[in-house]
């Protein structure tokens, strides 16, 4: 009885763990629906923050730029909205095809992801 209650606290933790730090994000069509605007840079020296997405939700982890786009609303962590000008947003990003290039370039806008 012990082990299996052990075992249940152990599943919780890290599924309440998982749902913390995960940068699930969801691209939503209104803007007003968004929790921060995003700009999509062609040039790596323009963006805050360098990202990789991801099709696993575990690899992304915590605010370093490793994204993963969920399906749903209610899923995501952050709802981002795409915009096509570079002055109506609140944050620049460069698409990565490399992990470890992800990060922010720019930290004073890192609050923008917590």
């Amino acid at each position: 009885m012990k082990i299996i209650r052990f075992v249940i606290l152990l599943m919780i933790s890290v599924l309440v763990f998982n749902s913390i730090s995960a940068q699930a994000v969801y691209s939503t069509d209104y803007k007003y629906d968004a929790d921060v605007k995003v700009y999509v840079s062609d040039y790596k020296y323009e963006a805050d923050l360098v990202v990789y997405k991801t099709t696993y939700k575990y690899e992304a982890d915590g605010n370093k730029g490793v994204w993963y786009f969920t399906d749903y609303k209610y899923d995501a962590k952050k709802k981002i909205y795409f915009t096509d000008y570079k002055y109506e947003a609140d944050l620049v990003i460069y698409f990565t095809t490399y992990k470890y290039e992800a990060g922010w370039q720019k930290k004073e806008k890192q609050h923008l992801m917590y």
